[in-house]
């Protein structure tokens, strides 16, 4: 097998198994994701220019 690729019989040999409900498998689950993006680009008072922004994206996953 090349690094990649997966023959025929290997994926034969493959098996699933199937998870729990997510309720079953905490007592408690809390989670809260928030995600800010911001951007600004000003181009006042000017003739024949281009305003240009870029964004950083946070992204924050709190989980109980």
């Amino acid at each position: 097998m090349t690094r990649g690729t997966i023959s025929y019989s290997e994926l034969a040999d493959q098996s699933v198994d199937l998870l729990p409900a997510r309720e079953a498998l905490a007592l408690v689950n809390f989670t809260n994701i928030t995600a800010v993006n911001v951007a600004i680009a000003v181009n006042a008072a000017t003739i024949g220019s281009t305003a240009a922004a870029s964004a950083l994206q946070g992204v924050a996953v709190f989980q109980r």
